[in-house]
């Protein structure tokens, strides 16, 4: 009964994450954030940028929930870190490996899902500054048609004079 629980936990948590994930992008990274943020909308130029800094602070967040799942011995809140954790991990592997291709392999999927999101990320990333971008979240890709009508709404918006009355 409790491995069946600690995973549901995990499980929603996993969930929860790309909710947390969609509303730090959108009000931190491209808010008060995008000082780190903003390296990641331009051309990278060595293996690192200063938006992967970010993954550190996740990091040091799992890190500190697992030590205190350890030290008070609960195991709810080892299933939040773990729920944390793997959601980082899918992170890395989608966002990072497959979207940006920071692997040391190249593949590129033809159709399917993970073709659909790779093309909501790049709609995102076909805003070089902090505001007017589209799709936030990062394991959740909403259909890039809609994305692409959104993004020309935005930019027609950003172009539109503002009346003084």
């Amino acid at each position: 009964m409790l491995i069946a629980a600690f995973l549901a936990v995990a499980l929603g948590v996993f969930a929860l994450m790309e909710g947390v994930a969609w509303w730090s992008h959108r009000y931190v990274m491209h808010g008060w954030g995008w000082v780190w943020h903003r390296s990641h909308h331009q051309p990278r130029t060595g293996l690192f940028e200063a938006n992967d800094l970010y993954a550190v602070v996740g990091s040091i967040a799992g890190i500190s929930l697992f030590s205190l799942g350890w030290w008070s011995g609960s195991w709810l809140i080892y299933a939040v870190a773990t729920g944390v954790t793997l959601y980082g991990l899918a992170y890395a592997v989608f966002h990072d490996g497959l979207v940006h291709q920071r692997w040391p392999f190249r593949w590129v999927p033809r159709r399917g899902y993970l073709r659909r999101l790779i093309q909501a990320h790049r709609l995102h990333h076909a805003v070089m500054s902090r505001g007017g971008a589209v799709s936030f979240g990062f394991l959740l890709a909403p259909d890039p048609a809609a994305l692409h009508v959104e993004l020309k709404r935005l930019r027609a918006e950003r172009r539109r004079p503002v009346r003084q009355d």
